[in-house]
Order: structure tokens, then C-alpha cells, then sequence
């Protein structure tokens, strides 16, 4: 299946946060998008990883992806080597997505920039010919998608590009709170509290939204970062 968008991050719910709002505008013009999650997210204090699949599903019919797999890479200790990249390289060529989004460039939480890194090297290597794989036995095709672009995720980082979501947030707010194990945790719960289980994340979520939107002037925006510069083919089509 060829894809227009892959968001490829971390995460179980990397994607959600951060391009939430883009997944949902996307599905809905009829584009084919798809979410691909490197690990399982089983180092998290909260829940396991056997529930954040369980979460990551539910928040994917919320959105209506294509697809959503988890390439199961080792949280917290994957590595910026040649299994990896291979694990990636083999996962763009089978989808051969336009356009790639995946994880700031540097935040607060490690695997953020390290995972950013790591995909950014395996979108390269993609497209050269001479890396050889295969999947299901046949021969996959050299493939580079045209345009990769990063999150901005806890760590402000001035946008390359701004979205305009405003008629998705409500969408993009669901799929987040799919996350049950993580997010706006009742008093009743039991396991330890977290950076992002605190009600206030999900305000600020919302209120760095409305405040891209503002630059723009519509209600909520997603900000994005770009590692070359980009191009429009048309000035009046700009916001």
C-alpha cells in the first residue's frame, strides 16, 4: 500500500500529540496515512506495553489510518545502527510515503531526538539502490519520500511550517485521550502520577495549539520543523 503520509515516531502516542491534527485533515481529503510506532513504549511508568497497543489501536480508528504498525525497537535503548536503519529503510519502501513526519530534532525526553536522527539517516539510506532488502521474499525498490519534516513536541521549537487543524482538534483531542493509561488520570487511580498524566499537559497541549493558530490566524495550528528549506509553487495559496 502506498502511503501520501507516514508519521513515523517512538512512541505510542508521539504521533497523536504532535501531528494528531494533520493525520485527521489528511484521512478526511481522502489522502492514505499511516502511523508507524518504533517501540512500545514499555518503559513507561504508567500502564504496559501490552496496554499501549491496546490504546495505540483504539486512537488509530479515531483518526481512520490505513495502517498502524509498531516496529517494536527496543525503548529507551534503541541505537542509530545499521539493524535499525534497516528495520526503517524496509518500512518506507514498502509504503513509499510522499511525506514522512517524525520526532523533534532535540526535547526534553532523549529518545525524541535520537529516534528523529535515526529515521532522518534511514530516509537517506533508503534511496540508495545498492542497500539490498526484501520483504516477504521479494525485492523491495530503492525509494526516498520527497519531504521530511519533524515534530515540535515538549520543548518550544520555532516552526518551520504551521497547519492550520481547526476543524480536527476535536479529533486529534480524542485519539490523545485513547491514551487512557497516560492521560487525565482520575483521583482514584493508583499508579504513580506523571509529567503527562497531570490534566494541566493536556491545557497546555491545547493552548500551544491555539497559540500556532494565532500566527496564523485561525484557531489551532500544528508547527513543524523542516531540515531543508522549503518551497511553495504558489504565493497566494500561503496563509
Amino acid at each position: 500500500m502506498k502511503l501520501d503520509l507516514l508519521v513515523m515516531t517512538v512512541h505510542p502516542d508521539d504521533a497523536e500529540l504532535g501531528a494528531g491534527g494533520i493525520i485527521a485533515r489528511y484521512v478526511n481529503e481522502g489522502r492514505k496515512v499511516g502511523v508507524v510506532d518504533l517501540t512500545q513504549g514499555e518503559l513507561g511508568t504508567r500502564g504496559s506495553a501490552e496496554i499501549r497497543m491496546s490504546e495505540a489501536k483504539k486512537a488509530a480508528e479515531i483518526l481512520g489510518v490505513a495502517v498502524r504498525e509498531n516496529l517494536r525497537l527496543r525503548d529507551g535503548f534503541f541505537k542509530n545502527s545499521e539493524e535499525e536503519q534497516l528495520a526503517i529503510i524496509r518500512t518506507i519502501r514498502k509504503y513509499q510515503p510522499e511525506i514522512v513526519v517524525t520526532n523533534a530534532w532535540e526535547d526534553r525526553h532523549p529518545d525524541h531526538g535520537r529516534a528523529s536522527q535515526l529515521v532522518n539517516d534511514a530516509l537517506f539510506l533508503s534511496g540508495l539502490r545498492r542497500i539490498v532488502t526484501a520483504l516477504d521474499g521479494i525485492p523491495q525498490d530503492a525509494f526516498r519520500p520527497r519531504l521530511q519534516l519533524q515534530l515540535i513536541q515538549d520543548k518550544y521549537i520555532q516552526p518551520d511550517i504551521l497547519v492550520d487543524i481547526s476543524d480536527y482538534w476535536d479529533v486529534k483531542e480524542r485519539s490523545i485521550l485513547a491514551y487512557t493509561s497516560q492521560f487525565n488520570v482520575s483521583e482514584e487511580d493508583d499508579q504513580p502520577g506523571t509529567y503527562i498524566s497531570n490534566p494541566d499537559f493536556m491545557a497546555s497541549t491545547r493552548a500551544r495549539a491555539m497559540e500556532f493558530g494565532r500566527s496564523i490566524q485561525v484557531k489551532y495550528a500544528e508547527g513543524f520543523t523542516c531540515r531543508k528549506v522549503l518551497g511553495v509553487s504558489d504565493l497566494f495559496g500561503l496563509i
